[in-house]
This record gives structure tokens, C-alpha cells and sequence, in this order.
């Protein structure tokens, strides 16, 4: 019966062996691992069967069908290997590479001008002293317009200036911010008056209004300044917005004159000129010349706003200044026209784009802004 049972044995083996051999894929090849050595396999139920057999039997049986298994394993990891090398040479002969081939030209990406801007106004103020901070796009009535001392009748509450939201159940209407001042508010309103010397910040974001033509556009950036202390005049306004404009224009003599205005949040208010020359082409020459530029406007924070977050104006006093960072990109850059600064148009891009300058004086600026 033993010896049957080896035939037995032996003729499987043969005929595993042979199928092997015979075995056109990967896909084959793992059905005969399957039907031969997997938990219902043919081998394996003969080792199932072994306890039927006496001690001395047991011994014998299952040494031959040890070595007929690993037999059966070292032909099926033989063939698998000759399988993947098989398919690694029809790869190499269907996906050659022509060499010869023109390579893709890897584009390097560079600033929006835009983006330039905001990085060079951010390390001209970091450098002196000032911190930026940021608020939200969607404002309350409240903070774009009456903590700033804008009356109901202004022209700038009306739907004609204004992008206003849907009421919400109790009627109030939210705004997409008009400027960037509301942050103005929210960051005296979160001062520690106890232990208070003197705040420096810049506010540069997106703001909003209802007006599109090419040098004006629905959504727009600025970035407005907050300096707020106890000892806080115009002079020190005078010569912060001084030192921003002939460091932002690179003329270390560039003319910058200061004419009285009105802005509801600041009193005495001013708008800030610069020096130019007017081509008889239309383009304009910054430093030099006889005519003026306006660039931003300015002035001391109103009393009423300092009572209405609850700073006492006669211990604190400040200013603040706002600017379109568009208009002063194109001023610097000589770009004529608002609209294509968001038309995602790549050959305006490529012609006004900036590849990112390594600084030391930038870098080190915005690194002490945002650690």
C-alpha cells in the first residue's frame, strides 16, 4: 500500500512538473500553485491524509512529499522569474525611448506682479517695525462702516458701491468688505490697555467694490496701516509714508507732498503725491518733473473711532493710511491697464512676470513679519 501510495505520489509529481513546464503565464502559473500546494491542493490533501498511517509510514510519506513540494516550489519561482523577465524584455522592445526626439522645455514659474508688490511692501514696513494681520472678506455693517465713522447717508453705503449679501433671519445684511480698514477695528478692539505701549500694523487683502473699468476692478487689493501710542503726531506719519515711498519707487530724493482732505476715520486727513513727469505719450517719469502723482491717502485716527473700541484719545493717539496695490504696481512696473492683472493670460504674464530675487533685505524682512 506504501508503495502504491509513492507511485502515486511520484506520477503527481511528474505530471505538476510537466505543467509547469507547459505554462504560458503568470496567470497559469498561479493556478497550478492554487491546485497543487494551496489549502485544497492536490499535494496538501495527501499531507491531510497522513494520519492514517502508522508512525513509520508517516515518516516516509511525508518525506517524500516534502521534497515533491519543494520541488514543485523551486520550478513555479524558476518559471515565475522566467515570466517577469520575459515581459520586462517585450517592455523594453514596445516602450524604447527615442533619444533623438526635441525634449519638453521645463517652464519655470515666476511672481505675479501683483504678488512682487505685496512682498516689497511688506519688507519695507517690517524693517520698520511694523506687524501684518489679516481679517475676514465677508463684514458686518458694523465694522466696514460705522465703527469707522462712515455716516448712513454716504455714498459708499448704497448698492451702487457696495456688494451686499443676502439678509439674514434678523434682516441685517453682511458686505464684502470695501477696504481693508474693519481690520483697523477688530485690532483695537482686542488691545490690552493696561499694558499698552504702541502698536505698528499693516493690513494688505482683497476688498471689493462695484466698479470695473481699466484702471478700476470688482475685487482689488490694498493694504492699509495702523500705527497707534501715546505720543503719536503727524510728523512721525509724515516721515513713515516719506521713507515707504522713495524706498518702494527707488528714489532716494523722490518729491512727496501731503494735500489736506477728508476721510470720515481720520482727522486732520491727507492725500500723499509723489513727484512725476508727464510724457507727451501718456507715460509718466516718477521722481522727476514738475507734476504730481496722488498715490494713497492718510491722516490721524478720528477720535470717534478710538471712543468707539474704547481708547481714550486724549492718552492715545495714532494714523493710518490706506493704498491700491494695484495702482501702485502699475505705476512701478508700467503696466497701463487694470483689467489683464486677472485675466490669467500667460503671454501678459510671461512680458510682466517676475522670477522670485533672492533679497537678503526682503527675505529678512518678511521672516521677522511671520515668525
Amino acid at each position: 500500500m506504501i508503495s502504491e501510495l509513492k507511485e502515486k505520489l511520484l506520477k503527481l509529481s511528474d505530471e505538476i512538473t510537466n505543467s509547469i513546464s507547459l505554462c504560458k503565464d503568470l496567470n497559469d502559473l498561479e493556478n497550478i500553485r492554487i491546485n497543487s500546494l494551496g489549502k485544497k491542493g492536490t499535494i496538501t490533501s495527501y499531507l491531510k491524509n497522513l494520519r492514517e498511517y502508522d508512525e513509520v509510514s508517516k515518516k516516509e510519506i511525508g518525506a517524500l512529499i516534502n521534497d515533491i513540494k519543494d520541488k514543485v516550489n523551486n520550478l513555479i519561482l524558476e518559471k515565475k522569474s522566467f515570466f517577469k523577465t520575459q515581459i520586462l524584455n517585450e517592455k523594453l522592445i514596445t516602450e524604447k525611448i527615442d533619444v533623438t526626439l526635441t525634449p519638453y522645455e521645463n517652464e519655470t514659474g515666476s511672481l505675479h506682479p501683483l504678488s512682487r508688490t505685496i512682498e516689497e511692501l511688506c519688507a519695507i514696513f517690517a524693517d520698520m517695525g511694523f506687524s501684518i494681520v489679516e481679517g475676514p472678506d465677508i463684514e458686518t455693517d458694523y465694522y466696514n462702516f460705522t465703527a469707522l465713522n462712515i455716516p448712513y447717508e454716504h455714498p459708499a453705503r448704497q448698492e451702487h458701491d457696495t456688494f451686499y449679501l443676502h439678509p439674514d433671519e434678523n434682516g441685517n445684511r453682511k458686505v464684502l468688505r470695501t477696504h481693508t480698514s474693519p481690520v483697523q477695528i477688530r485690532t483695537m478692539e482686542k488691545i490690552d490697555l493696561e499694558n499698552f505701549d504702541e502698536i505698528r500694523y499693516i493690513i494688505p487683502g482683497r476688498t471689493y467694490r462695484s466698479d470695473h473699468d481699466a484702471t478700476h476692478s470688482p475685487m482689488f487689493h490694498q493694504c492699509e496701516g495702523l500705527v497707534l501710542g501715546k505720543n503719536i503726531n503727524m510728523g512721525h506719519l509724515k516721515g513713515c509714508l516719506i521713507e515707504f515711498c522713495r524706498t518702494y519707487f527707488n528714489e532716494e530724493n523722490l518729491p512727496v507732498r501731503f494735500r489736506p482732505s477728508y476721510f470720515p476715520f481720520t482727522e486732520p486727513s491727507a492725500e500723499v503725491d509723489i513727484g512725476c513727469k508727464k510724457e507727451k505719450d501718456g507715460s509718466l517719469s516718477i521722481g522727476s518733473g514738475e507734476d504730481w502723482l496722488e498715490i494713497l491717502g492718510s491722516g490721524m485716527v478720528h477720535p470717534r473711532v478710538l471712543q468707539g473700541v474704547g481708547i481714550d484719545p486724549s492718552k492715545y493717539q495714532g494714523f493710518a493710511f490706506g493704498m491700491g496695490l494695484e495702482r501702485l504696481t502699475m505705476l512701478k512696473y508700467g503696466i497701463p491697464d487694470l483689467r489683464p492683472f486677472y485675466d490669467s493670460d500667460l503671454r501678459w504674464l510671461k512680458h510682466y512676470g517676475f522670477v522670485p530675487v533672492d533679497n537678503p533685505s526682503l527675505h529678512s524682512g518678511l521672516n521677522g513679519v511671520f515668525s
